[in-house]
């Protein structure tokens, strides 16, 4: 992967930034993203925000190799502090880590957003809480995805701040829209959760294991709730 090929799973996050955004990718690693979409003519500016030194560095390297100092800041700082008052921003990207992560980020950023802009989220699991927090924080969720890379199942979810919206225990578990159109790598990204979760409840039998009650209930009721969605 690099500026010019990106993954897969980039290339989805991507296609949900609106054309002539003003991007704010955070975490962004080498800066594959925002350069990307700089080269091929669908933003107009970008901040590229690392916590990290190494990345950092690769991240300037890439903007400058590819001589777009102009265009896309990179900047050192811990999450949506990359963001000042005076770039405008329109649309944030926050993808490759846990979602209680992303989760994290925008909670001790919220005073760096306006509340104007689009939010592309691809976690690596923790999707519920993170759907939580969007829906506790005035986010509708515009568009949910899921795809598989690397034997790997990754979802992205496309959120803005709008009337306030109420969703339900199970449509925060497995995402309001998927549970809508219930695409084919949805059912068996859930399937593989099924498999996981009943070898998880015949070991925990097995071994008489002193978990917490609420947690064999949680696990118990996903595994119900899976079982009725594949039905």
């Amino acid at each position: 992967m690099n500026e010019q090929t990106l993954s897969m799973r980039l290339e989805r996050v991507a296609a949900h930034v609106p054309a002539g955004a003003r991007l704010a990718d955070i975490g962004s690693d080498h800066g594959y993203l925002p350069v990307a979409l700089m080269r091929r003519g669908l933003i107009t500016a970008a901040v590229a925000g690392e916590v990290a030194a190494t990345p950092f560095q690769a991240a300037e390297r890439t903007v400058r190799e590819n001589d777009l100092q102009q265009h896309i800041s990179v900047r050192l700082a811990d999450g949506l502090a990359a963001i000042k008052p005076d770039d405008g921003i329109t649309a944030v990207s926050v993808c490759g880590m846990g979602g209680e992560t992303i989760r994290d980020i925008l909670d001790s950023g919220k005073a760096h957003l306006s509340g104007q802009e689009r939010l592309i989220l691809q976690p690596n699991g923790g999707e519920q809480p993170l759907r939580q927090w969007l829906m506790e924080n005035g986010y509708r969720i515009l568009s949910e995805e899921v795809l598989r890379e690397n034997r790997f199942d990754y979802e992205i979810i496309v959120a803005e701040r709008a009337e306030p919206v109420s969703y339900s225990d199970q449509e925060l578990y497995f995402g309001p829209l998927h549970l809508q159109t219930r695409s084919p790598a949805f059912l068996t990204k859930w399937q593989h959760k099924l498999r996981h979760k009943q070898k998880t409840l015949s070991h925990l039998a097995r071994v008489q294991h002193n978990l917490p009650e609420q947690k064999l209930q949680d696990i118990t009721r996903q595994a119900r709730w899976i079982n009725e969605l594949l039905a």
